[in-house]
């Protein structure tokens, strides 16, 4: 039986989040906990290196989605992940916290245009009944790539932060270039069609698709007026605010608070992966079911009890509650990000949509490692900057809550309450979508 290439393209985006994750986003706390103690270097310093992994997706975010639009991602990716492994290679030679952020910046630029981004505009193209599932293969690939952080923090430890560094780029390189190569554009360019459903297939479906209503057709413009493209922006930032936090500063809260090694800490970050493994697979086959803004608001909620308890994490029972709950909810929520605008605004527009996305996100991004580390030096821990950050996710569940799906362009208003055609209004619930 021939296999979908939308698949193919899925499960190669997989591989290239495996070693972003593993390599960089989920390790990079290990690194700030080695460079405060060895260089000297304060809480702050390391998190403008934070920030600047995402500060470059609100420069970058817009010209990309233009790009990605009108000629596919496989370029793209390609580049960056040349850029990614060569960033790398010059980490392991820096000496000064200069050289640390100029090569963060060329490693920062390589993970965008070699990551989330381009790889979710990629697989959208080939996917629509379902994206959602596929989406999840991708984001798989991060939380896969979690687990194999004590991996690298026992390397560190073992044979430095440099060797390891160098070695890192090395396999991104070596391993990334032929999995970038797998990438297409869109279906219809190969005599293929969304989701592999041949036209026979199609045939035999209209009875069952009759009533579903079409897919929408934003334009980039049409989309960033309505009110659910700045909510849906303004949620996820939210939830990059905890997630970017967890990633700088967790290992070294860790460290200061309860003096673990890395090594130990790294422990508990696999854990947490582990379960944002086991979200990723339920989100698949519910973000295809269930309305997705509805599961995502109730993921913030569970990541700001789990930042809020390892605020105050006395021993291993709090631990692995902060390990399980905001694993389980960065896996459940993290591939319905893109699928949710996918399924709100249509393909036709999705990477200058993503861009500007990025764009708002990327704020969130830079705030929460800045405010955790600005306050951490402050105080002397991360108690008080955590415990904002926490009441912060809260107002992310509100936001996604509130983020319905927007009316087709060009349709008439809804109907007024009362009228006898309200029936047909876009409200939703917790029902099974189509």
């Amino acid at each position: 039986m021939k296999i979908f290439y939308g698949w193919k393209m899925a499960f190669a985006a997989c591989g290239l989040q495996i070693i972003q994750s593993m390599m960089l986003h989920q390790a990079f706390g290990a690194y700030v906990a080695v460079l405060t103690t060895e260089m000297g270097w304060s809480k702050t310093s390391l998190s403008v290196g934070s920030a600047m992994l995402s500060m470059e997706a609100a420069l970058l975010g817009p010209l990309l989605g233009w790009f990605l639009d009108r000629f596919g991602a496989k370029g793209v990716i390609k580049i960056g992940v040349l850029m990614f492994g060569l960033g790398f290679m010059g980490l392991s030679q820096i000496d000064t916290l200069t050289g640390f952020y100029l090569t963060i910046g060329v490693i920062a630029v390589g993970a965008s245009m070699a990551g989330y981004f381009p790889l979710n505009v990629a697989v959208i193209q080939w996917f629509e009944k379902k994206r959602a599932r596929a989406l999840s293969v991708v984001g798989l690939g991060f939380a896969v790539g979690g687990a194999f952080v004590p991996i690298i923090a026992g390397s560190i430890e073992l044979f430095g932060w440099r060797a390891t560094a160098f070695g890192s780029g090395v396999v991104a390189i070596l391993v990334g270039y032929p999995l970038a190569n797998m990438f297409r554009r869109r279906p219809e360019d190969f005599g293929e069609v969304v989701d592999g459903i041949d036209s026979k297939s199609q045939s035999a479906d209209k009875t069952k698709t009759a009533s579903s209503a079409p897919e929408p057709d934003f334009t980039a413009s049409q989309a960033l007026r309505t009110k659910a493209f700045w909510l849906l922006a303004a949620g996820h930032a939210i939830a990059l605010i905890v997630v970017m936090t967890v990633n700088t500063h967790a290992i070294n809260h860790m460290r200061l608070s309860l003096g673990y090694s890395i090594s130990q800490a790294s422990v508990y970050i696999m854990i947490m992966t582990g379960f944002q493994v086991l979200g990723v697979l339920l989100g698949g086959y519910l973000g295809d079911k269930f309305e997705k803004r509805l599961v995502a608001a109730i993921c913030m909620l569970l990541h700001a009890s789990a930042l809020f308890v390892l605020t105050f994490a006395t021993g291993v029972i709090e631990l692995l509650y902060f390990a399980v709950a905001h694993g389980f909810a960065w896996g459940l929520r993290g591939p319905f990000m893109q699928a949710i605008r996918a399924d709100y605004f249509g393909r036709r527009a999705i990477g200058m949509i993503l861009g500007v996305s990025a764009m708002v996100g990327a704020i969130g991004q830079t705030i929460g490692p800045l405010v955790a580390g600005v306050l951490g030096d402050a105080t002397g821990d991360y108690e008080l900057g955590f415990t904002v950050l926490s009441g912060i996710a809260l107002i992310g569940a509100v936001v996604f809550w509130m983020a319905k799906r927007p009316l087709p362009p060009n349709s008439p208003p809804p109907p007024k309450p009362g009228n006898q055609s309200s029936s047909q209004t876009t409200g939703s619930s917790l029902a099974p979508t189509v």
